[in-house]
Protein backbone atom coordinates (compact mmCIF):
# COMPACT_ATOMS: atom_id res chain seq x y z
CA UNK A 1 0.00 0.00 0.00
CA UNK A 2 1.23 3.50 -1.33
CA UNK A 3 1.89 5.90 1.89
CA UNK A 4 0.63 9.60 0.42
CA UNK A 5 2.53 12.18 1.45
CA UNK A 6 2.01 15.99 2.05
CA UNK A 7 2.30 18.12 -1.35
CA UNK A 8 2.54 21.93 -0.99
CA UNK A 9 0.47 23.84 -3.46
CA UNK A 10 2.24 26.67 -4.67
CA UNK A 11 1.48 30.68 -4.92
CA UNK A 12 2.75 33.80 -5.94
CA UNK A 13 4.83 35.43 -2.99
CA UNK A 14 6.98 38.43 -3.23
CA UNK A 15 9.54 39.98 -1.28
CA UNK A 16 12.52 39.42 0.90
CA UNK A 17 13.17 37.22 4.12
CA UNK A 18 16.01 37.79 6.15
CA UNK A 19 16.86 34.18 7.88
CA UNK A 20 19.34 33.64 9.57
CA UNK A 21 21.08 30.88 8.51
CA UNK A 22 21.53 28.39 11.02
CA UNK A 23 24.98 26.32 10.86
CA UNK A 24 24.90 23.44 8.99
CA UNK A 25 22.48 23.82 6.25
CA UNK A 26 24.17 25.44 2.55
CA UNK A 27 22.57 28.52 1.22
CA UNK A 28 20.44 26.65 -1.34
CA UNK A 29 19.23 23.68 1.55
CA UNK A 30 18.03 26.87 3.84
CA UNK A 31 16.27 28.45 0.68
CA UNK A 32 14.76 25.50 -0.76
CA UNK A 33 13.57 25.23 3.36
CA UNK A 34 12.17 28.77 3.56
CA UNK A 35 10.61 28.33 0.05
CA UNK A 36 8.84 25.04 0.89
CA UNK A 37 7.14 27.23 4.46
CA UNK A 38 6.64 30.00 2.22
CA UNK A 39 4.77 28.01 -0.30
CA UNK A 40 6.15 30.39 -2.83
CA UNK A 41 6.59 29.47 -6.54
CA UNK A 42 9.61 31.28 -7.16
CA UNK A 43 12.60 32.08 -5.07
CA UNK A 44 16.84 33.11 -5.03
CA UNK A 45 18.89 34.31 -2.41
CA UNK A 46 21.62 37.31 -2.48
CA UNK A 47 25.00 35.34 -2.56
CA UNK A 48 25.83 32.33 -0.66
CA UNK A 49 27.06 31.53 3.12
CA UNK A 50 29.30 28.72 3.66
CA UNK A 51 27.57 25.93 5.50
CA UNK A 52 29.58 26.36 8.48
CA UNK A 53 29.00 30.01 8.78
CA UNK A 54 25.28 30.96 10.49
CA UNK A 55 23.96 34.48 10.18
CA UNK A 56 22.29 37.00 7.48
CA UNK A 57 21.11 35.58 4.48
CA UNK A 58 18.74 37.44 2.39
CA UNK A 59 15.98 35.20 0.65
CA UNK A 60 14.73 36.68 -2.73
CA UNK A 61 10.60 35.55 -3.25
CA UNK A 62 9.24 36.36 -6.79
CA UNK A 63 9.36 39.72 -8.08
CA UNK A 64 12.28 40.26 -5.65
CA UNK A 65 14.71 37.69 -7.67
CA UNK A 66 14.99 40.60 -10.26
CA UNK A 67 16.90 42.64 -8.21
CA UNK A 68 18.94 40.46 -6.49
CA UNK A 69 22.48 41.21 -8.04
CA UNK A 70 22.01 44.56 -6.82
CA UNK A 71 22.73 43.13 -3.43
CA UNK A 72 25.82 40.69 -4.78
CA UNK A 73 28.79 44.22 -4.17
CA UNK A 74 27.02 45.06 -0.83
CA UNK A 75 29.66 45.39 2.44
CA UNK A 76 29.73 42.56 4.72
CA UNK A 77 30.32 42.33 8.56
CA UNK A 78 31.32 38.59 9.97
CA UNK A 79 32.36 37.89 13.78
CA UNK A 80 34.75 35.23 13.53
CA UNK A 81 36.70 33.36 15.85
CA UNK A 82 40.85 32.10 14.79
CA UNK A 83 41.94 29.18 16.89
CA UNK A 84 45.30 29.61 17.24
CA UNK A 85 48.39 27.17 16.70
CA UNK A 86 46.35 24.39 14.60
CA UNK A 87 46.42 24.54 10.97
CA UNK A 88 43.87 22.28 8.73
CA UNK A 89 43.38 21.18 5.48
CA UNK A 90 40.58 23.09 5.17
CA UNK A 91 41.27 26.73 7.05
CA UNK A 92 38.25 25.49 9.21
CA UNK A 93 37.49 22.96 11.63
CA UNK A 94 35.93 19.99 9.48
CA UNK A 95 39.39 19.68 8.39
CA UNK A 96 42.06 17.49 9.21
CA UNK A 97 44.64 18.95 11.44
CA UNK A 98 48.16 19.07 9.39
CA UNK A 99 50.28 21.22 11.59
CA UNK A 100 50.89 21.75 15.23
CA UNK A 101 52.65 25.39 16.60
CA UNK A 102 53.62 26.86 19.72
CA UNK A 103 51.51 30.29 20.32
CA UNK A 104 54.34 32.79 21.60
CA UNK A 105 53.13 36.25 20.51
CA UNK A 106 52.08 38.89 22.34
CA UNK A 107 48.95 41.29 22.73
CA UNK A 108 50.93 43.71 21.40
CA UNK A 109 51.80 41.29 18.10
CA UNK A 110 48.31 40.88 17.58
CA UNK A 111 47.68 44.62 17.41
CA UNK A 112 50.44 45.06 15.15
CA UNK A 113 49.48 42.61 13.03
CA UNK A 114 45.70 43.50 12.57
CA UNK A 115 46.93 46.66 11.62
CA UNK A 116 48.66 45.40 8.71
CA UNK A 117 45.44 43.83 7.31
CA UNK A 118 43.29 46.88 7.25
CA UNK A 119 42.41 48.53 3.97
CA UNK A 120 42.94 46.96 0.71
CA UNK A 121 44.50 43.57 0.59
CA UNK A 122 45.29 40.59 -1.97
CA UNK A 123 43.76 37.33 -0.98
CA UNK A 124 44.53 33.79 -2.78
CA UNK A 125 41.10 32.16 -3.37
CA UNK A 126 40.85 29.12 -0.72
CA UNK A 127 40.87 25.48 -2.70
CA UNK A 128 37.97 24.72 -0.01
CA UNK A 129 35.49 27.63 -1.94
CA UNK A 130 32.66 27.64 -4.58
CA UNK A 131 35.16 29.56 -6.88
CA UNK A 132 35.02 28.09 -10.14
CA UNK A 133 38.09 26.71 -12.31
CA UNK A 134 37.29 25.28 -15.66
CA UNK A 135 33.93 24.81 -15.14
CA UNK A 136 34.60 23.07 -11.78
CA UNK A 137 34.59 24.07 -8.36
CA UNK A 138 37.73 24.81 -6.70
CA UNK A 139 36.55 22.25 -3.66
CA UNK A 140 35.86 19.31 -6.09
CA UNK A 141 39.13 19.68 -7.09
CA UNK A 142 40.16 19.33 -3.15
CA UNK A 143 38.04 16.92 -2.75
CA UNK A 144 40.31 14.59 -5.54
CA UNK A 145 43.35 15.66 -3.46
CA UNK A 146 44.13 18.19 -6.42
CA UNK A 147 45.73 21.82 -6.41
CA UNK A 148 45.46 24.22 -9.30
CA UNK A 149 46.96 27.42 -9.88
CA UNK A 150 44.33 30.80 -8.46
CA UNK A 151 44.71 34.17 -9.50
CA UNK A 152 45.16 36.53 -6.18
CA UNK A 153 42.28 39.18 -6.23
CA UNK A 154 41.71 42.73 -4.58
CA UNK A 155 39.51 43.31 -1.90
CA UNK A 156 39.31 45.49 0.99
CA UNK A 157 38.95 45.28 5.17
CA UNK A 158 36.95 48.23 6.38
CA UNK A 159 37.45 47.65 10.02
CA UNK A 160 38.87 44.65 11.89
CA UNK A 161 38.17 44.86 15.25
CA UNK A 162 39.77 42.51 18.14
CA UNK A 163 36.81 41.50 20.26
CA UNK A 164 38.85 39.13 22.44
CA UNK A 165 41.80 37.09 22.36
CA UNK A 166 43.14 34.47 24.49
CA UNK A 167 47.11 33.50 23.87
CA UNK A 168 47.71 30.94 27.03
CA UNK A 169 46.04 27.46 27.96
CA UNK A 170 44.78 24.92 25.47
CA UNK A 171 42.85 26.83 22.92
CA UNK A 172 44.25 30.28 22.38
CA UNK A 173 42.43 32.17 20.14
CA UNK A 174 41.30 35.57 18.28
CA UNK A 175 37.50 36.58 18.36
CA UNK A 176 37.12 39.38 15.42
CA UNK A 177 35.03 41.51 13.99
CA UNK A 178 35.40 42.23 10.28
CA UNK A 179 33.46 44.62 7.79
CA UNK A 180 34.57 44.04 4.53
CA UNK A 181 34.10 44.37 0.68
CA UNK A 182 32.37 41.57 -1.36
CA UNK A 183 34.51 38.63 -2.64
CA UNK A 184 36.51 38.63 1.03
CA UNK A 185 37.01 35.09 2.23
CA UNK A 186 37.06 35.18 6.16
CA UNK A 187 38.80 31.92 6.02
CA UNK A 188 41.66 33.23 4.25
CA UNK A 189 41.73 36.26 6.32
CA UNK A 190 42.11 34.23 9.34
CA UNK A 191 44.77 31.56 8.43
CA UNK A 192 46.55 34.48 6.85
CA UNK A 193 46.69 36.57 10.59
CA UNK A 194 47.77 33.53 12.28
CA UNK A 195 50.51 32.75 10.04
CA UNK A 196 51.88 36.39 10.69
CA UNK A 197 51.39 35.50 13.87
CA UNK A 198 53.79 32.62 13.34
CA UNK A 199 51.54 30.01 15.10
CA UNK A 200 49.27 28.99 12.06
CA UNK A 201 45.17 28.74 12.63
CA UNK A 202 42.27 27.84 11.42
CA UNK A 203 38.13 29.32 11.90
CA UNK A 204 36.75 27.66 14.40
CA UNK A 205 33.43 30.14 14.17
CA UNK A 206 32.04 32.27 11.65
CA UNK A 207 29.06 34.36 11.67
CA UNK A 208 27.45 36.81 9.00
CA UNK A 209 25.97 40.34 11.02
CA UNK A 210 25.09 42.22 8.64
CA UNK A 211 24.99 42.40 5.05
CA UNK A 212 24.37 45.84 3.15
CA UNK A 213 21.70 47.32 5.13
CA UNK A 214 20.45 44.28 6.39
CA UNK A 215 21.30 43.02 10.18
CA UNK A 216 21.06 40.25 11.84
CA UNK A 217 18.77 41.76 14.39
CA UNK A 218 16.54 41.71 11.35
CA UNK A 219 16.69 38.37 10.46
CA UNK A 220 14.20 34.78 11.64
CA UNK A 221 15.36 31.67 12.16
CA UNK A 222 13.88 28.87 10.48
CA UNK A 223 12.38 27.05 13.79
CA UNK A 224 10.91 30.71 13.95
CA UNK A 225 9.44 30.61 10.48
CA UNK A 226 8.55 27.20 11.42
CA UNK A 227 6.27 28.21 14.23
CA UNK A 228 4.34 31.01 12.49
CA UNK A 229 1.17 30.56 11.13
CA UNK A 230 0.34 32.09 7.37
CA UNK A 231 -0.18 35.22 8.16
CA UNK A 232 3.07 35.29 10.42
CA UNK A 233 5.11 33.88 7.50
CA UNK A 234 3.76 36.49 4.93
CA UNK A 235 4.70 39.46 7.37
CA UNK A 236 7.86 38.41 7.98
CA UNK A 237 8.44 39.21 4.06
CA UNK A 238 9.81 42.48 3.75
CA UNK A 239 8.87 45.25 0.79
CA UNK A 240 10.70 44.26 -2.79
CA UNK A 241 12.17 47.63 -2.51
CA UNK A 242 14.46 47.01 0.39
CA UNK A 243 17.11 45.44 -1.92
CA UNK A 244 17.10 48.79 -3.39
CA UNK A 245 18.58 51.28 -0.91
CA UNK A 246 20.01 54.77 -1.86
CA UNK A 247 18.17 54.27 -5.29
CA UNK A 248 16.71 58.04 -6.51
CA UNK A 249 12.97 57.86 -6.69
CA UNK A 250 11.29 58.64 -9.83
CA UNK A 251 6.85 58.73 -9.67
CA UNK A 252 5.33 58.13 -13.16
CA UNK A 253 1.49 59.30 -13.88
CA UNK A 254 -0.84 56.36 -15.10
CA UNK A 255 0.28 56.77 -18.93
CA UNK A 256 3.48 57.21 -18.41
CA UNK A 257 3.51 53.95 -15.67
CA UNK A 258 1.63 52.32 -18.63
CA UNK A 259 4.24 52.94 -21.40
CA UNK A 260 7.35 52.69 -18.73
CA UNK A 261 6.44 49.13 -18.46
CA UNK A 262 6.19 47.87 -22.02
CA UNK A 263 9.54 49.27 -22.27
CA UNK A 264 9.49 52.43 -24.19
CA UNK A 265 11.64 55.78 -22.61
CA UNK A 266 10.22 57.98 -21.00
CA UNK A 267 11.22 61.99 -21.11
CA UNK A 268 11.30 63.94 -17.81
CA UNK A 269 13.08 67.16 -15.97
CA UNK A 270 15.20 64.22 -13.89
CA UNK A 271 18.77 64.59 -12.92
CA UNK A 272 21.10 61.73 -14.60
CA UNK A 273 21.33 59.11 -11.89
CA UNK A 274 22.39 55.09 -12.52
CA UNK A 275 20.41 54.08 -10.13
CA UNK A 276 16.80 54.93 -9.90
CA UNK A 277 14.02 52.95 -8.54
CA UNK A 278 10.36 54.23 -10.70
CA UNK A 279 7.38 53.70 -8.68
CA UNK A 280 3.55 54.48 -9.91
CA UNK A 281 1.15 56.53 -8.26
CA UNK A 282 -2.28 55.64 -7.21
CA UNK A 283 -1.61 53.33 -5.66
CA UNK A 284 2.20 53.42 -5.39
CA UNK A 285 4.15 50.83 -6.37
CA UNK A 286 7.37 50.03 -7.73
CA UNK A 287 7.76 49.20 -11.24
CA UNK A 288 11.16 48.79 -11.66
CA UNK A 289 14.77 50.33 -11.91
CA UNK A 290 16.07 52.40 -14.70
CA UNK A 291 18.74 55.11 -15.54
CA UNK A 292 18.32 59.18 -16.03
CA UNK A 293 20.67 60.10 -19.06
CA UNK A 294 20.33 63.34 -20.55
CA UNK A 295 16.54 64.01 -19.26
CA UNK A 296 15.28 60.30 -20.68
CA UNK A 297 14.39 57.63 -18.56
CA UNK A 298 15.97 54.00 -19.45
CA UNK A 299 14.00 51.31 -18.25
CA UNK A 300 15.76 48.69 -16.49
CA UNK A 301 14.47 45.47 -14.60
CA UNK A 302 10.75 46.31 -14.75
CA UNK A 303 8.26 44.11 -12.88
CA UNK A 304 5.12 42.56 -14.98
CA UNK A 305 1.97 44.08 -14.53
CA UNK A 306 0.51 40.82 -12.84
CA UNK A 307 3.50 41.02 -10.29
CA UNK A 308 2.59 44.14 -9.47
CA UNK A 309 -1.00 43.74 -9.09
CA UNK A 310 -0.16 40.90 -7.42
CA UNK A 311 2.15 43.06 -4.37
CA UNK A 312 -0.94 45.52 -3.92
CA UNK A 313 -2.96 43.08 -3.59
CA UNK A 314 -0.77 41.50 -0.65
CA UNK A 315 -0.78 37.87 -0.92
CA UNK A 316 -4.01 35.00 -1.81
CA UNK A 317 -5.60 33.34 0.58
CA UNK A 318 -3.83 29.94 2.16
CA UNK A 319 -4.89 27.19 0.45
CA UNK A 320 -4.53 23.63 2.08
CA UNK A 321 -2.54 21.02 1.82
CA UNK A 322 -2.88 18.21 -0.81
CA UNK A 323 -2.76 14.56 -0.52
CA UNK A 324 -0.57 12.85 -2.92
CA UNK A 325 -0.37 9.49 -3.73
CA UNK A 326 3.21 8.15 -5.19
Amino acid sequence: MNTPRTRVQRRPVHGVLLLDKPLGLSSNQALQKAKWLLRAEKAGHTGTLDPLATGVLPLCFGAATKFSQQHLDADKTYETTVRLGLKTSTGDAEGEVIAVREVSCSAGMVVGVLDRFMGPISQLPPMHSALKKDGKALYEYAREGKTVEREARNVVIHDLDLLDMQLQGDAPFLRLRVRCSKGTYIRTLGEDIAEALGCGGHLSALRRVATGPFAAAQCVSLPQLEAMDEHRRMAALQAVEVLLPGYTEVRLDKDSTDRFLNGVRRHGPWVDCDQVAVYGEHPRALLGTAQVHGGELIPGRLLSPLEIQQILEKSPAPEPLLAEQV
